[in-house]
Order: structure tokens, then C-alpha cells, then sequence
């Protein structure tokens, strides 16, 4: 596959004010609802395009599961709340994620399991979640199909984690995460695919942002810069017109 740059996915990019960037992720996400069909699934960090090239080697039946991403609303800035996964845990140990987990039965759907799961795991209050909308469902190696929440979070929250799931929380600011300067490109293997693929890390104050959540992370990016109608359709969810 061709080397590209974290914002490629088409279409035209246009520089976009810090403070615009809340009124973009709400034009892009308004009136959608989750994408579960396969055809659409996204391989956290590349382009749809890739994702269609890389869909054979997707897991045949993942479990179904639903993220938070939470844009904090500070005074100065938005941020993204982010946890630091326990490190007796099965899955992703220790590893840099947002709230969330498998799909209960009991949940109405992905917006109900990400909020609870933000809840369970970082005591996050519903009440202080705006949902948005969602990204398009991204498939991960170790079996899951996780359907991305997009949520704001409006200050005056407190946390309370569960040490059993969570070892810490920090928040990184969206305009870090949106600098393309500080996107840093690396190879990897992608399960039994011949040869490799491009990927994308994002650092910040020593952590070390990488698999899916930076690429659910690259690909909100990509949704906010372009303008590309098909590329739109293809990283949110399904949308209701």
C-alpha cells in the first residue's frame, strides 16, 4: 500500500479556527445513527479505501462494543478525556483507550453501552454527555466491532475510576490531536495480511497514543478537514436526512 499523510482520505482541506472545530464535529456527525454493515467497516487508522483492501482479514464475527469519545468542554479549550487501561486486564492492558466495552444485552444500543461503560469505568455521569453522533464501526484484531460515540462533556464532572479497569485518565487538548504535525507515521503488521501497513501514533506529555483510539481519533480528523461528500459518507455514521 502507498505511503499517505493521517488526513488523506480525500477531498480538499481548508485551515479551521481552534474554536470552529466544535460547530465542524456537530455539522459532520448531525442526525446520524451507528453503521454496522460490514461493507463499511474501518480498519482503525487508514483510509476507507484501505479498509476495503485490508476487509478480508477481518475477524468473520466480532463482538459487538461502542466507545466514548468525550470532548471535554474547558474554559479555554476542548480536550479529549482519555484512560489508561489496568494492567491485569485480558484485553489492551495498559494501553491508552477511551471509556467503553462490549455491547450487554441489556443496552438499547451503542449509545446506551458507551455511557454506561464511561460510568462504570471512569465514573462519568450521563447527565453531563451531550451525544452528537457517530463514527462509522471499526473493527479491531482481538474481535471486536466497536461503534464510536461521539459525545461533548460539559464541565463540572467528577471522576471516579475503577481501579479493577482504569489505572489513570488524562486529557489531551483536540488541537494536539488535530495538529497534523504531531501525527508520527510507523509500519505494522495488520493479522495475516502480507507485508504491512501505515499507521499512525500521536504523543503527548509522554504518553503514547496509538492503535485504535488514535486511529478513531485520525478519523474524526479526517471527517472535520474534509470536505469530500463521499469521505464524509464513508467516516460517519449512517445519517438521517
Amino acid at each position: 500500500m502507498q505511503d499517505r499523510s493521517a488526513a488523506a482520505g480525500g477531498g480538499g482541506r481548508e485551515l479551521i479556527r481552534p474554536s470552529d472545530w466544535r460547530a465542524r464535529i456537530e455539522s459532520r456527525l448531525a442526525n446520524t445513527r451507528p453503521r454496522h454493515a460490514r461493507q463499511d467497516w474501518l480498519a482503525p487508522g487508514v483510509s476507507p479505501q484501505e479498509s476495503r483492501e485490508l476487509s478480508a482479514y477481518f475477524p468473520a464475527e466480532p463482538f459487538p462494543a461502542a466507545v466514548l469519545i468525550p470532548i471535554v468542554e474547558r474554559e479555554d479549550e476542548l480536550t479529549v478525556l482519555l484512560t489508561q487501561r489496568a494492567s491485569q486486564l485480558k484485553n489492551h492492558a495498559g494501553q491508552i483507550s477511551f471509556p467503553g466495552g462490549r455491547i450487554d444485552p441489556e443496552d438499547a444500543g451503542p449509545r446506551e453501552a458507551a455511557l454506561r461503560e464511561a460510568h462504570e469505568e471512569v465514573g462519568l455521569e450521563p447527565r453531563f454527555v451531550s451525544v452528537v453522533g457517530y463514527l462509522t464501526d471499526h473493527v479491531l484484531l482481538t474481535g471486536f466491532r466497536v461503534t464510536p460515540v461521539v459525545g461533548f462533556v460539559r464541565a463540572g464532572f467528577e471522576l471516579l475510576l475503577d481501579p479493577a479497569e482504569v489505572a489513570d485518565t488524562f486529557e489531551v487538548p483536540l488541537s494536539h490531536v488535530f495538529e497534523p504535525a504531531n501525527h508520527r507515521s510507523r509500519r505494522r503488521q495488520f493479522g495475516a495480511m502480507p507485508g504491512e501497513v501505515q499507521v499512525w501514533d500521536i504523543e503527548y506529555e509522554g504518553h503514547n497514543i496509538w492503535g485504535a483510539t488514535a486511529g478513531m481519533l485520525l478519523n474524526l480528523y479526517r471527517l472535520c478537514v474534509t470536505d469530500d461528500v463521499r469521505t464524509i459518507g464513508e467516516l460517519a455514521g449512517l445519517r438521517d436526512e
